[in-house]
């Protein structure tokens, strides 16, 4: 955002800048100061002009530290090349510093200034740190403009094509998913008489596509399986038992369906739904089976003569629930964002929503509450974690210095809710909370179901079973254990 790429080469320029040996080498602050017409560009010579003309004078490249060690410090191609081999190697083997005395030594001879040298190699030996050669940039900045006009121009075709593609990058498929429909796309839901394994494409009544969630979205269901309703599908199905003898599938997979509310289709929601597999024959006794061999008393009788399944009038699940079990089984809900069904409690508390942080004066005070998505811990950071917090109405980014994480480590480590006392700090549209409190709100999120999905989400259960043997039973405990079992972790980087 501060930079505001306007060409292509901007692109290549981004991707090089924020890595750990520009942002070491000092390189960020004078490009974006140069190039937004504040600081003046000075060469001290002309052969300078030619390598770095492109990027305001600062060394950004690989390429551009190979040609200043020939042109300005005297420098042969092939020691050239040796100080590109010093600076891949650098962190292994520390052999960059034998090329200091020379690179100086040779610019001095040249006519330029001591310091001015020092400060070259200084940037040099930030290259060191994964400096990019310019070409590897350019590669990356292809990736990044055809994926932007991509999501710009076609964002439902972006958005399935990168759920097919995970698991990958920097964000889960619930914040891909959100992103999505915030721009337009209509999104539906996993159902067995419309998904495929893969999310699919579905035109609409305006002729927009809407962007249907495939099985592969659903913990604990297979490829195989996919291939097995898709083929079994034909001109649909009418009832569970009709998808249990048309498909063959055992139950015990077609209550993994049921629990992540696939057969709305039909007319059920997830808890009719259960209720009929649970009446489905080999069920009782534990037994699992798959749906029996067609026998001849039965041959002659079409598919709509198929048993209907017991109508019975069942309560319905609430809200909140269905928001826990979508997360439980699909890691995102089309329904609602478990954040909202806590507003009122948040408000309580003085709570701002996310997209109100737009509108707070810099330097104010303000409190917040989300999801974790992202916890990074950069090495040039110097300890700061930055987070990304996400409620019903968008994301909010997290500074955390390291006093505080010290303070704080087990609740900024482990928090799946977080709440944060901090003050706002803008930069452009760049926004920012610097935290000075955190605490752990993870046991609200318990409040959304009352159920033990420990079953449904039988990997997040095994994660915390440690953990609930190792503290109180109390009911705040209990929430916050149930709460951990269906809100995804977050994704760290460090």
């Amino acid at each position: 955002p501060r930079l505001k790429p306007r060409s292509f080469y901007d692109l290549v320029v981004e991707v090089a800048i924020v890595r750990p040996g520009p942002i070491q080498g000092d390189m960020v602050h004078p490009y974006l100061r140069r190039r937004n017409g504040e600081e003046h560009v000075e060469y001290p010579k002309e052969e300078l002009r030619e390598v770095l003309w492109k990027t305001y004078g600062v060394p950004l490249f690989q390429e551009q530290a190979m040609r200043i060690a020939i042109v300005a410090a005297g420098f042969t191609p092939g020691e050239s090349d040796q100080l590109r081999r010093a600076m891949a190697t650098f962190r292994k083997s520390g052999t960059i510093g034998v090329y200091r005395e020379k690179f100086i030594s040779g610019m001095v001879e040249n006519g330029y200034e001591a310091d001015f040298a020092a400060r070259c190699f200084k940037q040099i030996e930030g290259f060191a740190d994964y400096g990019f050669p310019e070409s590897h940039a350019a590669a990356f900045a292809l990736l990044a403009y055809v994926s932007a006009w991509l999501k710009c121009h076609y964002p439902d075709v972006f958005c399935a094509a990168i759920l097919n593609s995970q698991p990958m990058g920097f964000y889960a498929p619930a914040q891909l998913v959100r992103d999505a429909r915030e721009h337009g796309v209509e999104v539906r839901p996993v159902d067995v008489n419309h998904s495929d394994w893969d999310c699919t494409l579905e035109k609409t009544e305006t002729g927009a596509c809407a962007v249907r969630l495939g099985m592969r979205q659903v913990k604990g269901v297979q490829a195989e399986t996919a291939r097995i309703v898709e083929g079994a599908r034909r001109d649909g199905f009418d009832s569970v038992r009709h998808f249990w003898l048309r498909t063959g599938l055992y139950p015990r997979i077609i209550e993994r369906l049921a629990d992540a509310d696939a057969f709305r289709s039909i007319g059920f929601d997830r808890r009719e739904a259960l209720w009929a597999v649970r009446g489905l024959g080999g069920y009782a006794g534990g037994q699992k089976g798959r749906a029996p061999a067609a026998l001849p008393l039965f041959a002659a009788i079409g598919e709509e003569g198929l048993q209907q399944e017991e109508e019975v009038s069942l309560p319905a699940m609430p809200p909140g629930e269905h928001v826990v079990f979508d997360y439980a089984t699909l890691r995102l809900s089309l329904k609602a964002h478990p954040v909202s069904f806590l507003r009122n409690r948040f408000a309580a508390n003085g709570v701002v929503p996310n997209a109100q942080l737009k509108e707070v004066e810099a330097g104010k005070r303000v409190a917040l509450a989300g999801l974790v998505l992202v916890r990074q811990r950069p090495g040039t950071a110097s300890g700061v974690i930055f987070a990304t917090l996400e409620d019903e109405t968008g994301i909010a980014n997290v500074i955390i210095w390291p006093k505080l994480y010290e303070k704080r480590r087990r609740i900024v480590l482990t928090s799946r809710l977080l709440f944060v006392r901090g003050r706002v700090q803008k930069e452009g549209i760049v926004i920012h909370v610097v935290a000075d409190d955190l605490e752990d709100w993870t046991s609200e999120l318990g409040l959304l179901s009352s159920e033990d999905i420990s079953e449904t989400v039988g990997t997040y259960a095994k994660d915390m079973k440690h953990a609930g043997r190792d503290t109180t039973h109390n009911q705040e405990e209990q929430r916050r254990l149930r709460a951990a079992r269906f809100v995804p972790r977050s994704r760290d980087f460090h």
